[in-house]
């Protein structure tokens, strides 16, 4: 039986709103996760420049230290006898302007003007008494008014005498700064609350402007810091959007496409299956199995019924089989046995009593049907025999041929199902030693109309007689069938002629009446 185009069609509707869902989706997140990292990589950039920044200072300042350290035992020294030294000693420094020697709080000899006698404290409170090192400035002696940078080297620790050099710093930051467009519009300079920006001469604080943010870094062997100021990466990372756009929508529909045609109708139903599960959307049936000889029922085979208020009543036919191929068909046997096992109680409880379940030969993969039962069956200590009715849609590999053994020696019975229509079935007898053979409905139908078939059904009897195995034949619906199948020496019969599938919950009311026309 197949699905009504009415679900054929809702299945396509819900693919392609699936599929567009996907698409616009794909090119949110391929627009955002390109933003994020564009974002991120102008972010990076703005602190590799800081960083690449600190770095090439660091590295003027450490000969500058060095030279320092190497000049301090000069300090006490009269200027006559140093100055000459510290000219040498500023030659080899290309960046110093001068150098100044400090003893006593006093500035008494400089390399540019010589012997002096000036209070280091009074004209430079930051380094003696606040106990800094650097100190940004303006010159006073030779440039008058431009940039200078003052490193003090102390000689001891009362901060009174030592080495005072005069940077060149303006020189070296429009060196050593210059932006990097278009993440750096400004690079600045900082040392204590002064700042000196690249392109400008004044020592001034510096502050950004409404729409530029700030990144800091400082170093960590001198007291400075660099402070960059450029565009919001926000902002720049949206303007590079439009060229992102071709590649996100390229990638946006080629995820749709594959969605489309990975939620193909039968795909749709399986996760109808998947969700019909965890809905409780299935329901077990259960069809008696008549002896043959006394009309009594011996047994009940369970069958699985699916109502889903989105598309009605779906036939097994079209979902048993798609469970299968989805590996969804364990899921639901499961959901058969934990449904017997909670109807026990309303069962015959008699060992003659059979309970007949399909069970996919996928499901006897690496035993997980013996650890099914054990879990959900065997716990409630079942009188009624329980059947295993292998359907032979797929075959069964060698290694799993081994659980039916298991099942044997567990006292489980097997039922081959659909007997001649399936896949091996001669060879199955070998191997499998089952104790039930399931004639199908199409043999069964074939009685008194198709000479064929109906000679296929004869040697399926006789050979399951030859062998001992019991049989059951399904599809009853005449009088006429069941004659000729009662006569032909089958054990069971099992169709509309008797019963149709019922819930298993009112099978006991069934059985009760059955019960009592035969008693009649």
């Amino acid at each position: 039986m197949q699905m009504s185009q009415e679900v054929f069609g809702q299945f396509r509707r819900k693919r392609l709103l699936i599929a567009i869902t996907v698409a616009a989706l794909v090119l949110i997140l391929t627009l955002a996760f390109r933003f994020m990292e564009e974002k991120s990589r102008i972010e990076q950039q703005s602190h590799i420049f800081a960083n690449n920044a600190i770095q090439r200072f660091d590295r003027l300042f450490s000969p500058l230290d060095v030279a320092a350290n190497n000049t301090l035992g000069l300090v006490g020294l009269s200027c006559e006898q140093v100055r000459f030294p510290l000219i040498e000693k500023l030659a080899s420094l290309q960046t110093v302007r001068t150098i100044v020697l400090v003893n006593n709080d006093t500035l008494y000899c400089s390399s540019l003007s010589g012997a002096g006698n000036l209070s280091f404290s009074h004209y430079y409170p930051e380094l003696a008494v606040n106990n800094q090192r650097m100190m940004l400035s303006t010159d006073q002696q030779l440039l008058k008014g431009s940039p200078v940078l003052l490193f003090w080297t102390p000689q001891d620790t009362d901060n009174h005498s030592g080495i005072l050099q005069v940077i060149n710093i303006e020189m070296m930051s429009n060196y050593l700064l210059e932006p990097t467009l278009p993440w750096v519009e400004r690079a600045i300079f900082n040392v204590g609350d002064k700042s000196l920006e690249y392109g400008n001469p004044m020592v001034e604080q510096a502050l950004p402007s409404e729409d530029e943010v700030t990144w800091q870094e400082s170093s960590l062997r001198y007291p400075f810091s660099i402070t960059l100021f450029g565009p919001a990466p926000t902002r720049l990372a949206l303007m590079t959007m439009p060229s992102q756009l071709p590649l996100a929508l390229l990638l946006s529909l080629l995820m749709g496409y594959i969605v489309w045609l990975a939620t193909a109708s039968r795909m749709s139903l399986s996760w109808q299956i998947s969700y019909g599960i965890n809905a409780r959307e299935f329901m077990v049936y259960c069809q008696p199995l008549i002896n043959s000889r006394s009309g009594d029922c011996d047994g009940i085979e369970l069958l699985l019924r699916w109502h889903t208020p989105r598309q009605g009543w779906i036939p097994p036919d079209v979902f048993i089989p798609l469970a299968e191929r989805q590996d969804l068909i364990a899921p639901l046997t499961r959901f058969v046995l934990s449904e017997v096992a909670r109807h026990l109680p309303l069962l015959p409880t008699c060992p003659t009593f059979h309970i007949a379940i399909n069970v996919a030969a996928s499901h006897f993969h690496q035993h997980q049907i013996i650890d099914d039962l054990r879990r959900l069956w065997w716990p409630e200590n079942p009188v009624p025999q329980l059947i295993v009715e292998l359907t032979e849609r797929d075959a069964l590999p060698e290694v799993d041929q081994r659980v039916v053994a298991c099942l044997h020696t567990l006292g489980v019975k097997l039922a081959i199902d659909d007997f001649g229509t399936g896949h091996s079935s001669l060879s199955y007898l070998k191997t499998l030693s089952p104790d039930v053979l399931k004639i199908d409905k199409v043999f069964t139908a074939a009685i008194g109309t198709d000479a064929i078939n109906a000679t296929v059904t004869d040697m399926v009897i006789s050979l399951a007689q030859r062998l001992n195995i019991s049989l059951v034949a399904e599809g009853v619906e005449t009088e006429e069938q069941a004659t000729y199948l009662r006569e032909k020496g089958v054990d069971v019969l099992q169709g509309y002629f008797y019963a149709r599938p019922m819930p298993l919950g009112d099978f006991p009311d069934w059985l009760s009446s059955h019960k009592t026309l035969l008693f009649a």
